[in-house]
C-alpha cells in the first residue's frame, strides 16, 4: 500500500475538528481570486456571506451559492475558503453564506436564510462582479438539504419572490439528507417540529417536473446520511421527468466527499472534476 503524505493523513484525522478547518485553510492557495468578505444579506448580524470572484471567470458558467454543513447546529462560512477556492479556480463565482443555527432557530428558519442569501446574488451579485442571470445553488451534508430544499420547493424563493425553475441553473447536493423519516434524534425532532407536519419538511416529497437539473452524490460508506438518500431523491426526480445525474463514490466516506475539494486530497475522489463537468454542460440561461 502507498504511504500518503503526512499532511493528508493529518488533514483527514482532523478534518472534523477546528484544527482541522484551521489546516486545511492554510493549504488553501490565496491567489487566484478576490474575496469580499462579510456581505449583509439579511438583518440579522448572522446574515453575510463571503463572494469570491475568480481572477480568470469562465465565460457562460453561473455564480454559485455554497451552503455548509454541520447538522443545522454547527458551521461558519470562513471554514469553507478550501471549496470557494477549488471552484473559484475553475472560474466559478462563488458566495459561501452563513445561515441561522440550532438552537436559536428552528425549522423553517435556516431555509428562509438560504433563500434569502439566493436572493442576494440574483439582485446585487452583478453589483460586486458575480456573472448575471440565474444561479447555482450547491451544498455538503446538512447543506445540501439547504440546497436541494430550495430547488424541489417553491415556497422558500417564492417567499422572496423567485421561482426555482426560472432563477436556478442547477442544485447540486453533496451526501445529502433528502428522506430521513422517522427522526431518531431528540434535537432533530426539536429542529423540525411536530410528528405530523414533518412530511413537508422532506425533500423528496416536493419534486415537480419544473425542479432544476439536479446533481446528487454520496460515498458508499457514508455513515452518517444513508446513501439511500440520494439514491431515493434520483429515482423521484427520474419518476417525475426531471434532469438529474447521480454518482456513487466507492469507499467515500461523509467528510471525505467535501475534503476532495482541498488541494491537497483531491487524490480522493474526482468530485470537483464532476461538479464542474456538469456545471460546465448545463444548457444556457433561458434556453
Amino acid at each position: 500500500m502507498s504511504r500518503l503524505p503526512v499532511l493528508a493523513v493529518l488533514l483527514l484525522a482532523l478534518l472534523s475538528a477546528c484544527s482541522g478547518s484551521t489546516l486545511v485553510d492554510a493549504v488553501t492557495p490565496e491567489s487566484g481570486y478576490t474575496l469580499t468578505a462579510d456581505l449583509p444579506f439579511g438583518a440579522d448580524p448572522r446574515l453575510r456571506l463571503d463572494l469570491y470572484r475568480p481572477e480568470h471567470p469562465s465565460a457562460g458558467t453561473p455564480a454559485i451559492v455554497f451552503f455548509y454543513g454541520g447538522n443545522w447546529e454547527a458551521g461558519e462560512k470562513e471554514q469553507y475558503r478550501f471549496v470557494a477556492q477549488a471552484l473559484a479556480a475553475r472560474g466559478y463565482t462563488v458566495a459561501v453564506p452563513n445561515y441561522r443555527l440550532y438552537p436559536g432557530i428552528r425549522y423553517p428558519t435556516f431555509l428562509e436564510d438560504s433563500a434569502a442569501a439566493v436572493a442576494w446574488m440574483r439582485r446585487h451579485g452583478a453589483e460586486h462582479g458575480a456573472p448575471p442571470g440565474p444561479v447555482a445553488v450547491m451544498g455538503h451534508s446538512a447543506g445540501a438539504y439547504n440546497a436541494l430544499m430550495l430547488a424541489v420547493d417553491g415556497r422558500w424563493l417564492g417567499g422572496q419572490g423567485l421561482d426555482p425553475a426560472t432563477d436556478l441553473r442547477a442544485a447540486v447536493g453533496l451526501a445529502g439528507p433528502y428522506d430521513f423519516l422517522p427522526l431518531d434524534s431528540a434535537m432533530l425532532k426539536d429542529l423540525f417540529g411536530p410528528k405530523d407536519r414533518r412530511a413537508e419538511t422532506q425533500p423528496i416529497n416536493h419534486v415537480t417536473p419544473r425542479t432544476p437539473p439536479l446533481f446528487l452524490a454520496t460515498g458508499t460508506a457514508d455513515t452518517t446520511v444513508d446513501p439511500r438518500n440520494t439514491l431515493r431523491l434520483t429515482e423521484r426526480v427520474r419518476q417525475a421527468g426531471g434532469t438529474v445525474e447521480e454518482v456513487e463514490y466507492d469507499g467515500l466516506g461523509h467528510v471525505r466527499i467535501i475534503a476532495a475539494f482541498a488541494s491537497p486530497l483531491r487524490w480522493l475522489a474526482p468530485v470537483l472534476d464532476d461538479v464542474d463537468r456538469f456545471l460546465k454542460a448545463l444548457p444556457p440561461a433561458g434556453s
